[in-house]
């Protein structure tokens, strides 16, 4: 038995994927989706939060979100939080909501859509890799002080090899769908 925990860094690179699959959440595809709001905040009295934690946040249409304050005050703030985002829709305000109209995507615009996506999953990819990197070199360590055994050096590095090409397979899988998602809205 290996003294190093190789599933350590399977669990790493699971944080990667699932890091991965929020980040794309944040990607609009053409259709309303409450995630495209998750990294605005506003001053809640004094305190940053999400708009979720101040707003019912919903979805009456395809390209339609509403975000519904509890405090009318809030309204103006959420307002300009979603006008200062990166989001590039105006909201409109009718003094009870808040509406975001998203518009149809142009066959260009989802092409840069997909562009951003690889991109994004090129970056995960490399955050894997340098999960498989560290792993080796724990084992390798672990190896030179006398922890393990040569031949579990090579299975160590052959598991985090594994779990390597298992995840990079997962962010493929993730990439396949959202380019999908976004190809046919």
């Amino acid at each position: 038995m290996s003294a190093l925990d190789t599933k350590v860094f399977d669990e790493k690179m699971g944080k990667t994927v699932t890091a991965f699959e929020r980040d794309l959440e944040t990607i609009k595809a053409g259709r309303a989706n409450p995630n495209v709001l998750a990294k605005i905040t506003v001053d809640n009295y004094g305190a940053p939060s999400p708009i979720s934690q101040v707003a019912n946040v919903t979805v009456p249409e395809a390209r339609l979100l509403q975000i519904a304050p509890w405090d009318p005050n809030m309204l103006k703030v959420i307002e300009k939080a979603v006008m200062a985002s990166d989001l590039g829709i105006n909201p409109s305000n009718d003094g009870k909501v808040i509406r975001l109209v998203f518009p149809e995507l142009t066959e260009d615009r989802r092409k840069e859509l997909v562009k951003e996506v690889k991109k994004r999953s090129e970056d995960a990819k490399v955050a894997i890799r340098n999960v498989r990197r560290e792993g080796i070199d724990a084992a390798e360590k672990a190896e030179k002080k006398g922890e393990i055994t040569e031949d579990d050096l090579k299975k160590d590095k052959e598991d985090i090899q594994k779990f390597t090409d298992k995840k990079i397979e997962e962010i493929d899988k993730v990439v396949e769908r959202k380019t999908k998602e976004i190809m046919t809205v």
